[in-house]
């Protein structure tokens, strides 16, 4: 599966969306599938959700 690893300590952007999801702090990781954020997910959380929001991301899509 694809992703992009962001570090929040160099990038102010990133840091304050961060903060915007995270009730203020500088939680990592926190991941968004398909727009959804997710503050320190475990690892079944995450596969949860590209299953039930992004199922293109799994199984046979190619890459």
């Amino acid at each position: 599966m694809r992703y992009t690893k962001v570090n929040i300590w160099k990038d102010p952007a990133a840091a304050a969306f961060v903060r915007s999801v995270a009730n203020g702090n500088e939680t990592v990781p926190t991941v968004t599938v398909a727009g959804r954020a997710m503050v320190n997910p475990f690892r079944r959380e995450l596969l949860e959700a590209v299953e039930a929001y992004a199922p293109n991301l799994l199984h046979g899509s190619g890459e």
